[in-house]
């Protein structure tokens, strides 16, 4: 399943002509969907739907997909029924996250909605919430997953609470999402805002870090800043950013030589399918480079977890292999070249047997 990356906004709380400004922006970027909050209604029915319907239409105009967060509450104030969504579809939404469940047999009926609504679900309760709704015989294409986000410090998910939930729903096949946090921005739905992280580890780090991590767990494939505004240079960031393989930033030691930065720079890496403990080796580029002198240096103090070495001319056939250490030691016939920054080390864990990897230089 392709891979997408979102923004929010929230017409509610923010001025229309921001909103827009923004969304050009992350387009430019290659932002392809959008959160939109509508969990809170102040105004009149068809003023509402006039102010969400102008927005959505430029949207649409930039290629954006568009869902719609919805509480029970709206549908109440606004006088819907469960049973008829023309109001959502006539606001030119792409779909509605239900913010809140029912009995999946209710569920199951909305996604044969006669404007081909996606319904997206909160993937963030670890019970057999979907499970329920696919007995009820849903329309699978039309269903959608998505991660609550936690506006309060302290208050979002575990990651390991986090993995179980999105298995339950990545193993049907069903597009799943997640939200990141910007740096920068102060917007979300709520008097209280330290952030909109579907992840607590994620709060306070790099939007870029906090993507990586959830593209390399293989459970989300959408992933969505929650909080309006991120940063010109927060969605650039996102923009070049690889996908659909791990890219570690690297900081070279000085003495690093051009062969080196070529095997690190220019290389598809992948780990050994018989893999270690103490590194994760990537053997196929002292193949290409056996021929090319590596003179020793840096190869006499203790290697640390996330060093990036590459073997010298006294390693015999190894010389040119490339290793990310995973357990201190030390070992002349490697020179570290350089280390993987320190936020990312996280990413190590998912450098499994066969995991195709790369670098940038930081």
């Amino acid at each position: 399943m392709k891979r997408a990356l979102g923004v929010s906004v929230y017409p509610d709380h923010s001025d229309t002509e921001k909103d827009k400004a923004y969304l050009k922006k992350a387009s430019e970027c290659g932002f392809s969907r959008i959160f939109m909050s509508m969990l809170e209604v102040t105004e009149g029915k068809e003023v509402v739907k006039e102010k969400f319907k102008s927005l959505i239409a430029f949207a649409k105009e930039l290629g954006y997909e568009t869902i719609l967060d919805v509480a029970p509450n709206i549908f109440d104030e606004l006088q819907i029924s469960y049973d008829d969504l023309t109001f959502f579809y006539e606001t030119g939404a792409d779909g509605i996250r239900l913010d809140a469940g029912f009995d999946g047999n209710k569920e199951a009926k909305l996604t044969f909605n006669p404007f081909d609504l996606a319904i997206e679900l909160n993937m963030s309760n670890d019970v057999a919430y979907l499970d329920n709704i696919l007995t009820y015989e849903a329309n699978v294409p039309f269903l959608y997953g998505c991660h609550n986000f936690y506006p309060q410090e302290g208050t979002a998910l575990p990651y390991d609470f986090f993995e179980r939930c999105s298995v339950r729903f990545k193993k049907h096949g069903i597009r799943t999402a997640a939200f990141i946090n910007s740096q920068a921005g102060k917007i979300g739905p709520w008097d209280v805002n330290d952030g909109l992280p579907t992840l607590e580890m994620h709060r306070h780090l790099p939007v870029d870090i906090q993507t990586k991590h959830l593209f390399a767990t293989g459970l989300i494939d959408d992933v969505i800043i929650g909080n309006a505004y991120a940063s010109d240079e927060e969605l650039e960031l996102l923009g070049s950013l690889n996908r659909y393989q791990l890219e570690f930033a690297v900081e070279f030691k000085e003495d690093t030589n051009k062969v080196e930065k070529v095997i690190i720079l220019n290389e598809q890496h992948f780990r050994r399918g018989d893999i270690t403990d103490q590194v994760v080796r990537s053997t196929e580029v002292r193949k290409k480079y056996k021929n090319e002198a590596n003179p020793a240096h840096d190869n006499t103090e203790g290697f640390q977890v996330g060093d990036v070495v590459i073997g010298n001319d006294a390693f015999g056939k190894y010389k040119n292999e490339l290793q990310i250490v995973l357990q201190p030691h030390s070992d002349d016939r490697k020179n570290k070249v350089g280390q993987i920054t320190e936020k990312e080390l996280l990413l190590l864990d998912f450098v499994k047997p066969w995991t195709k990897f790369r670098f940038k230089e930081k």
